[in-house]
This record gives structure tokens, C-alpha cells and sequence, in this order.
């Protein structure tokens, strides 16, 4: 059963993003806001269609803690999920993303419609220096600066990796940063076809306020961050056992 939910749900997921990127058209000739819409609107689209084909639904905890405006937003990353799950709760979402992503036919040149920032790794030092000058005029211009600390998807409760390019973004953007928990690859595990019901948990913690040293924010944002995801691992697993820890 755990083999064909999946199955029909990659072939309806992929189907229904062809359709979302025909939509996508005419915002070529639009303002940034009409590709941002239509993302947002795929992204709600997309969870809904993870809970009722893969029974895999969502629920999103700490709303509360989203401040508005300009802000820099740290979030695990352990699945393609949260790239479109979190697009709805920020009014101009925008991502720091490798730059092969914008090779792709059709999705990659939407992304660069809508302004998002990729950074080529194999370039080093200036790679940091042409993604803070972006994200700075990105933030300024009210926007929501959504990055991956640890710069690739990681497995549920692998050792964490953390990159020190967030930690130069903290520092030159000077606006508080918005940390992120979630169990989503206990769900949709990275390189793997297979979907597992349950329910996904996405945790906006309390955010860091501006100001802090690079070491002290650093460390602050990891413990944070690997703190509420190991707590929503061990909810996912006891999920898959048929209880319920937060019981």
C-alpha cells in the first residue's frame, strides 16, 4: 500500500507542477508579485495534495514567532518539502539556493523571475561576496531572506553541518533571524520515492534578535534549531510506532 500511495503521488506531484509552470506564463510580463503569488499558491496546493494522495499531512507550530518586515530565515532542510511548504507564511519570500537550480528549463528561469539569490559554491569567497550584496538589497527592500545553514538536504538525525554563510548574513543584514525546526524528511526522504503518512511538523522558534557576535549567533541558531528538530524526530518516529510523545 506504502508503495503505490507513493507511486501515485510523485505521478500526480509532478503532473500538477507541469500545470502550476503553464500557469506560471504570464508572469514573465508581471510584476514580482504575480510569480510569488503563483508559488504560494502551488505551495498550498502541494501540501494539500502530500496529505489527502500520501496521507502525509501537515501542521505548523510557533506562527506567533514570525516577525513582519525584512528578515533572515535559518530552516533545516531535510526534504524537497519545506522548498514549497514554507513559501505561504512570508509575504515576499526569498530564497539563497545553489545555482544549478536556475538551469532548469522553465522552473529555473521562474526563479530567477522572481528574484530569488543562487550562489555558484564552486566560486569560493566571491560567492559570499555577490550573495550578501543580493540578500542586503533583498532584506532592505522588506523582504523574506529564507536560507539552509547547512547548505544541502540531511537525513533525519544525521550530525549537523552547519556552513558559515548564515552567519555572514546575520552579521551584514543586521535584522533578527527566524529559526526553523521540522521532521519533514521522516516523511519524504531525500532520494527516495517513497511518501509515509503522518503528520509533518514545522516549528518556527523564537527568533534571534540583531546584534549578536558571529560565534554567539552561530551557536545560539544551531542549538536551537537541532534541539526542536530532534525533539520532532523522536515525534516522528513514535508516529510510526502507533503513540504519540506530545500525549
Amino acid at each position: 500500500m506504502l508503495i503505490l500511495r507513493s507511486i501515485l503521488f510523485n505521478v500526480v506531484f509532478y503532473l500538477h507542477l507541469v500545470i502550476w509552470l503553464i500557469i506560471a506564463l504570464p508572469t514573465f510580463a508581471m510584476p514580482r508579485w504575480g510569480i510569488i503569488w503563483v508559488a504560494q499558491t502551488w505551495g498550498r496546493s502541494s501540501v494539500w495534495l502530500m496529505g489527502v494522495v500520501a496521507g502525509a499531512r501537515a501542521e505548523y507550530r510557533g506562527l506567533e514567532h514570525i516577525p513582519p518586515g525584512g528578515l533572515l530565515v535559518a530552516a533545516k532542510h531535510q526534504s524537497f518539502w519545506e522548498t514549497f511548504a514554507l513559501l505561504r507564511f512570508f509575504d515576499d519570500p526569498c530564497y539563497v539556493l545553489k545555482q544549478e537550480l536556475t538551469y532548469i528549463p522553465m522552473f529555473g528561469w521562474l526563479l530567477v523571475k522572481a528574484g530569488m539569490i543562487p550562489v555558484d559554491r564552486r566560486a569560493g569567497g566571491s560567492a559570499i561576496t555577490g550573495m550578501n550584496r543580493r540578500a542586503v538589497a533583498a532584506v532592505k527592500a522588506g523582504r523574506q531572506l529564507l536560507i539552509f545553514p547547512e547548505g544541502t538536504r540531511r537525513p533525519p538525525g544525521a550530525e549537523p553541518a552547519y556552513r558559515t554563510g548564515v552567519a555572514h548574513l546575520y552579521r551584514n543584514l543586521g535584522v533578527a533571524c527566524l529559526p526553523v525546526a521540522l521532521n519533514s524528511g521522516s516523511f519524504w526522504p531525500r532520494r527516495s520515492f517513497l511518501r509515509r503518512p503522518g503528520t509533518i511538523v514545522v516549528e518556527f522558534l523564537e527568533p534571534i534578535p540583531a546584534g549578536l557576535d558571529r560565534a554567539a549567533f552561530s551557536k545560539l541558531m544551531q542549538s536551537r534549531i537541532e534541539t526542536a528538530s530532534t525533539r520532532l524526530l523522536m515525534e516522528a518516529r513514535a508516529q510510526s510506532m502507533g503513540t504519540d510523545l506530545r500525549t
